[in-house]
């Protein structure tokens, strides 16, 4: 007997094509995939036609807890998550404060272990002061880099610091890359004088030059 076998499903293929089927899974695993399964199962569901997909990661979420939870936390972002069909998100350091210790990255683990309706992974974010701690940080998808300036001091733009972190670097790292001075030049010359500044600026400030000065 499986533990779940989803019914009369359209199941996708990576080609963009379906097929109708049955899926039976046990342990979380899916073990059979066939026309018509005969085997009993605790659940059954009927999709009814449906198209079936394996759950979706998401790479890069920014889930505002801790410091905005009023906006989103790790709970309510999970569930639109899962309801869109994302089944495990990695989410980027720059929350309030940010996660660049291992005090901040255990706070989250422990949140997203009560609170989390998916899987879960937390990105380390670097900093000028945290260079030689980022490989210790556990368990951490990954490190992440700001070239342009972030929330808090998630701020690398020295060359030497940048360096260090991708020569010793053993996980994965990942890089917001923008030019700082571009940032800080294009942010004074458009804000001065300039009384009721709205977002609009914001793609101007950080253009795509700004971008490809930093790759």
């Amino acid at each position: 007997m499986y533990q779940l076998i989803i019914r009369n499903a359209q199941i996708a293929n990576p080609d963009g094509s379906s097929f109708e089927s049955d899926l039976a899974c046990n342990q979380g695993r899916i073990e059979k995939i066939a026309p018509e399964i005969s085997t009993d199962a605790v659940e059954q569901i009927d999709a009814e036609g449906q198209l079936l997909l394996p759950g979706v990661i998401d790479p890069q979420v920014h889930f505002r807890e801790p410091g905005g939870d009023e906006r989103e936390n790790l709970a309510s972002g999970s569930r639109a998550a899962v309801r869109g069909g994302v089944t495990s998100f990695l989410e980027m350091p720059n929350c309030k404060p940010p996660t660049t210790d291992q005090e901040q990255l255990s706070w989250k683990i422990d949140r997203a272990s009560k609170t989390s309706v998916a899987n879960f992974g937390f990105f380390i974010g670097a900093t000028s002061g945290n260079l030689r701690s980022l490989n210790d940080a556990q368990p951490a998808c990954g490190i992440k880099i700001f070239m342009g300036s972030s929330t808090g001091d998630l701020l690398v733009d020295d060359e030497k610091h940048l360096d260090q972190i991708f020569g010793n670097g053993n996980r994965l790292i990942a890089v917001h890359a923008e030019d700082e001075t571009r940032i800080q030049d294009r942010t004074k010359s458009l804000l001065d004088g300039n009384e009721n500044p709205d977002y609009s600026i914001h793609s101007i400030i950080r253009d795509p030059q700004t971008a490809l000065i930093a790759t």
